[in-house]
């Protein structure tokens, strides 16, 4: 197991190449600041280039909330002019959405405007009872600006995404569960518990294909069936000539474990 303490963000990677990270100002309910958003970006472009993680897992400090959303008193000192030259936290949202292996979220309180779209960007999110969402920007006079009209529509259905949008309200988790908000609902406090069995499942398989899988998954949002099915048909035939495909096709005949070496 190695750890590593980033300023605002702890980050650690166990033996099975599960990576998690946390988000550490449980004083201010993890609120995003500009420097927070900086350093996870930093740190989601790095780990995604490190070679021993195959899945990865975020998570907020504390027992009070993932993520509060952003840090508003931020807002409050800018111009119009100075927030779209500084309106880059935008980023480090596509930064995770891009990111090429498994990432999930483990979500447990509050999880609001920045922080669900957080949650929106990663590929599974698994929330506990105490978790509450919503996109909390209209009651300042704005809207979402990092994912939550464009993923939220498309992750829950634009009428779902319509109702949480314009009025502000809470989505308790039990909610969040049957609209589809959330893929995993657990009791409080086995969130990140649960995230990591996920990611174990996830873990033991080949990375190559990992990749490659949500590569044509994502790909499924943006473009038509036809396109879709083309990318499929070369990922697939990717995945068949990489070592691993080999190696899984081998292990199968043969009866034995696949030893998957992400190449």
């Amino acid at each position: 197991m190695s750890d590593a303490n980033e300023r605002s963000l702890l980050l650690a990677i166990d033996d099975d190449g599960i990576a998690v990270i946390t988000l550490n100002r449980p004083e201010k309910l993890n609120a995003l600041n500009r420097a927070v958003r900086g350093e996870l970006m930093e740190m989601v472009d790095a780990l995604a280039e490190d070679d021993r993680v195959r899945v990865a897992i975020l998570h907020g400090a504390g027992d009070k909330a993932f993520v509060a959303g952003a840090d508003v008193s931020e807002f409050a000192a800018r111009t119009p002019a100075e927030q779209r030259e500084l309106y880059d936290h935008r980023r480090v949202y596509d930064a995770i959405a891009a990111f090429p292996k498994p990432i999930l979220c483990a979500i447990h309180g509050y999880c609001l405007g920045g922080g669900s779209e957080l949650a929106l960007a990663c590929d599974l999110r698994v929330a506990d009872r105490t978790a509450r969402f919503g996109q909390a920007e209209i009651r300042l006079g704005l809207i979402p600006g990092a994912g939550g009209t464009q993923r939220l529509a498309r992750l829950v259905g634009p009428g779902q995404a319509m109702r949480i949008a314009l009025s502000g309200d809470l989505v308790d988790a039990e909610e969040a569960y049957r609209i589809g908000l959330v893929e995993f609902l657990v009791d409080e406090g086995e969130h990140l518990a649960r995230a990591r069995e996920v990611a174990g499942r996830m873990a033991r398989w080949s990375p190559v294909a990992l990749r490659l899988a949500k590569r044509s998954i994502r790909a499924a949002f943006e473009t038509p069936l036809s396109a879709g099915l083309e990318l499929e048909k070369e990922l697939f035939l990717a995945a068949f000539a990489s070592e691993d495909g080999r190696e899984g096709v081998r292990a199968f005949v043969e009866k034995r474990n696949p030893e998957f070496k992400g190449r």
